[in-house]
């Protein structure tokens, strides 16, 4: 090729679509997605199958969805999760339009927020040839009437449709009985999982005939435990997960689901059945070892009698969550942290729970404890540096998400350790924590001096700066570093007096939570929160923090999808006009309480973060209602906006 100078241009060839492929097979989906923007050839790439695995559309159902609807046409497979659906023309049009171009495609399906007809509903499944996953949660107006599926050829057409279903997720239905359960799950004969969670299910006594269940025919009002019992049964060789949370079952209708013949479940999830007692976990674990996932949170009556039966029983177990079980000790914790395969841990709210016993089952050899790569100590007050730091230490090589939110004993000690050693975390919660400083975000030891400043007269403290204070430096091997034992009192001194690394350290994070820490103030903010790959930062409730921070985070943290900045005085136009050409990919915004946020904010919000769907503005008195309502038209992602006494709305209460 010639410029009109006669100088040649040599024009540079394509790269092959394979080649681009591979390259972007590094990067995550967010970047990949963000990729797919700059040319043809990248958006073809973006759309090879290896990148298409469990790929989800969420959106409300609208006219412009058809569109949408018609282009996913194009796939050889997807999920969909559309809100908001009704019984009206334009609803109708669009679960059709999802028949006729995406029937033999669909894998999964859930309709939240909806209330769709029967009639709306028996049109699309029997295209669905290819669903694996069926989610029909809060849809009452399709039980309302009892009738769905009384149609013996409504029946055969969904059954040949659903053969293949594996997942149904009938949660939180009011109206589900018998009758409608039983029509429901003879379509689906293969099912490996399914949830029940919140529905009203008689498990010993139909307080509508006035007698036990069992004694009566299939009842048109309740889902009864002879019908559960009989699905059990029926579907034993496939069904693996269950669901009954929220559900008022009793220790002897547990025994019952428990002793099925020959069934063998993975996962059982029993979240807030309060009248769950130790016999009832110990009978579980007797006749189902096999489990690898137990949910028992929120069981109010259960002690660490049912903590020591799931160690003793469940050798094979890998998550188990008993938050909210106020009644456990430490009893047991170390037994069960001897269990090798278990992976995630949630103690939160387990008042009781100081972690001594933990690091106790963490001291033994690598091969005979559990492999921690999830861990919640939400609010367990006991919680002290010297027990985070000991299982900082121990859990060093395998743990991925840590939650010490509200554990107000914590200090910059125990940040400090986690720094230092778990650099491998995605995720890290410390709300709450109101001990933690600057000093511990740093890594710098705080250094006082009784003399001011001479030439700016500063009585203040300094930062003095130790290594690896910044990330640039490994932090240097601790005398007790390589000894698997419990740390001691003298360690723990010891440690105090070492150089840590900064909270910078942590490179892989993806969630950090430091809300509530009031002593946090720009200083550290602007030095520690630089993660590429951060997708959700939580700074609300610091009082001290300003529009710097906000506009450091933004140009450091540019993958941010949700940011909370609620209760932050110091945060005003001026940041949000700094920050947010950087925060394209924005899709949650908490701004609650912000006065110092107007409407100049939202409209720079319409001009750089087209992809909001969350917006929280509560209480923010200087915006007014009418950009709000041009902030919902412009933004067509925009699903949630929290605006009660904005404008200087007066708050009453009624009397």
């Amino acid at each position: 090729m010639e410029d009109c100078d006669g100088e040649d241009f040599v024009e540079t060839p394509e790269l092959p679509l394979e080649i681009i492929v591979y390259i972007l097979s590094f990067l995550h989906a967010s970047d990949r997605k963000e990729a797919s923007m700059v040319c043809r050839s990248w958006y073809t790439a973006s759309q090879d199958l290896r990148f298409q695995k469990e790929v989800t559309f969420c959106f409300p159902a609208s006219a412009s969805s058809l569109e949408l609807i018609r282009g996913l046409g194009r796939k050889s497979r997807c999920s969909l999760i559309i809100s908001q659906l009704d019984g009206f023309s334009m609803s109708r049009s669009l679960l059709l339009e999802v028949g006729l171009c995406l029937g033999s495609k669909l894998e999964s399906l859930a309709l939240p927020g909806s209330s769709i007809t029967e009639a709306s509903l028996l049109a699309l499944l029997p295209r669905l040839t290819s669903l694996r996953r069926l989610d029909l949660r809060g849809l009452d107006s399709l039980f309302m009437s009892g009738a769905f599926l009384s149609r013996e050829e409504h029946r055969q057409q969904v059954r040949s449709a659903l053969s293949g279903l594996e997942e149904l997720d009938l949660s939180d239905l009011r109206y589900l009985s018998d009758l409608t359960f039983n029509r429901l799950t003879g379509c689906t004969p293969r099912l490996r999982r399914l949830s029940l969670a919140g529905c009203h299910i008689a498990f010993e006594f139909d307080p509508y005939r006035g007698c036990p269940v069992g004694a009566v025919e299939d009842s048109s009002a309740l889902l009864s435990l002879r019908n559960l019992r009989r699905l059990l049964t029926e579907q034993k060789c496939t069904l693996v997960a269950l669901d009954l949370s929220r559900t008022s079952i009793t220790p002897e209708s547990l025994r019952v689901i428990a002793q099925v013949q020959d069934l063998v479940l993975e996962e059982l999830f029993l979240h807030g059945c309060k009248e769950l007692t130790d016999y009832s976990v110990e009978v579980l674990v007797k006749h189902q070892p096999s489990l690898l996932r137990l949910d028992i949170s929120a069981c109010t009556e259960l002690t660490s009698r049912s903590v020591e039966a799931v160690a003793q029983g469940l050798k094979t177990l890998t998550h188990l969550s008993l938050s909210r079980n106020w009644r456990i000790t430490e009893k047991g914790l170390a037994e069960l942290l001897s269990v090798p395969s278990l992976r995630s841990l949630d103690l939160s709210e387990c008042l009781h729970v100081s972690g001594t016993e933990i690091v106790k089952g963490l001291t033994g050899t690598r091969a005979s404890r559990a492999q921690l790569e999830t861990l919640s100590l939400k609010s367990c007050t006991y919680i002290r540096d010297l027990a985070v730091f000991s299982l900082t230490h121990l859990l060093a090589d395998t743990l991925r998400e840590l939650d010490l939110t509200s554990c107000v004993n914590v200090t910059d000690l125990s940040v400090r350790s986690i720094a230092t050693y778990l650099q491998r975390l995605v995720v890290l919660r410390l709300g709450w924590c109101k001990e933690v400083t600057d000093w511990g975000l740093l890594g710098m030891v705080e250094t006082t001096t009784c003399e001011p400043d001479q030439e700016t007269g500063d009585k203040g403290p300094r930062f003095t700066r130790t290594f690896g204070n910044m990330g640039f430096f490994k932090p240097p091997r601790l005398p007790f570093e390589e000894r698997p034992k419990l740390v001691t009192q003298t360690d723990l001194e010891q440690f105090k007096q070492q150089a840590g690394a900064s909270l910078l350290a942590l490179n892989r994070l993806q969630e950090l939570d430091l809300s509530a820490c009031p002593k946090l103030t720009d200083s550290s903010i602007i030095q520690v929160v630089r993660y590429p790959d951060l997708h959700r930062l939580s700074l609300s409730m610091l009082p001290e923090i300003t529009d710097a921070s906000l506009t450091s985070v933004a140009w450091h943290c540019r993958s941010l999808t949700s940011l909370a900045l609620s209760h932050c005085p110091g945060i005003s136009d001026s940041g949000v006009a700094q920050a947010a050409p950087h925060l394209h990919r924005l899709q949650h915004l908490y701004l609650s309480c912000c006065n110092n946020i107007t409407d100049t904010s939202l409209f720079l919000l319409v001009q750089h973060c087209k992809r909001l769907r969350t917006l929280d503005i509560s209480r923010c008195k200087n915006i007014s209602l009418t950009t709000v309502d041009l902030l919902q038209n412009q933004l067509p992602f925009l699903e949630n906006v929290h605006y009660k006494f904005i404008g200087g709305a007066e708050l009453t209460l009624p009397l």
